[in-house]
């Protein structure tokens, strides 16, 4: 058995306070993709770069403070990669890449387009550059592609779906591109394969009662290509502690890492 955990932490410093490191030994996963850590190479403890029996792979930005994505994996892989070969986005640290024989596991974070008009471009843009890198990986590949995609799929997937039509995250433009993603490239999302449930959230508002009143909103996945996706067993959103304000996401995948 496959077990991947998803979760952006909103600064692993900060998560690591409400009690993450505690958590995640105990959820006996082999891969734990992180996005935005927000940290540099400077600030990785020990402890963050080897904790328990994991080996940590790492792509920071280089703006402190900033996005950061990372693996955590038990099984040493043939390779890893750090960025998909686009520089305009690489110095943000969004990519990070473990191969195992024919089987990529990705951690991707997805900008945020909500800032300005100008981060919006810059979310198609890598929205863009990614759909070919990921059309050009499942023609060589396996691929499971965790992340916070930061784009929800359909009304089942946000509370308040007609208030945000106008809202990044949500937009017609984005909500087509990942079913491109799905229909013409073939991937599945799994999670949603598994579980058909409405008000089945990852991330949740800050602002007022969102997370106590499920206001929420699933950006965050695990896309995967057919072949691997229907091997995928169970899925759990983790709530019962918040690390951040995004919950991790587990799914088991009958499958061996080689």
């Amino acid at each position: 058995m496959l077990r991947i955990i998803t979760v952006n932490l909103n600064g692993i410093r900060s998560a690591a306070k409400k009690g993450f490191f505690d958590w995640f030994p105990e959820q006996n996963a082999d891969i734990i993709c992180m996005q935005e850590i927000r940290c540099s190479q400077n600030d990785m403890t020990p402890k963050f770069l080897m904790p328990y029996d994991f080996i940590g792979y790492f792509q920071h930005a280089e703006k402190k403070g900033y996005s950061g994505t990372g693996l955590y994996a038990k099984h040493k892989p043939d390779e890893f990669i750090a960025g998909f070969g686009n520089k305009a986005f690489d110095y943000e640290g969004r990519y990070v890449e473990l191969r195992y024989g024919d089987l990529s596991l990705i951690s991707v974070y997805i900008p945020s387009g909500s800032s300005s008009t100008e981060r919006q471009s810059i979310k198609y843009r890598f929205m863009d550059n990614l759909y070919v890198h990921l059309d050009k990986l499942r023609r060589e590949r396996e691929v499971i592609c965790c992340g916070d995609i930061n784009i929800v799929h359909k009304e089942i997937d946000i509370k308040n779906w007609k208030g945000n039509q106008k809202n990044s995250g949500c937009l017609p433009e984005e909500r087509a591109w990942l079913t491109r993603i799905f229909d013409e490239l073939g991937y599945i999302d799994v999670f949603r394969m598994l579980d058909p449930r409405p008000e089945q959230y990852t991330w949740w508002s800050n602002r007022g009662q969102a997370y106590i009143k499920n206001i929420g909103w699933r950006i965050d996945y695990q896309i995967a290509t057919a072949s691997i996706a229907s091997t995928a067993r169970r899925t759990s959103i983790f709530r019962n502690i918040k690390f951040s304000d995004h919950a991790p996401l587990t799914i088991d995948y009958e499958y061996t890492l080689s």
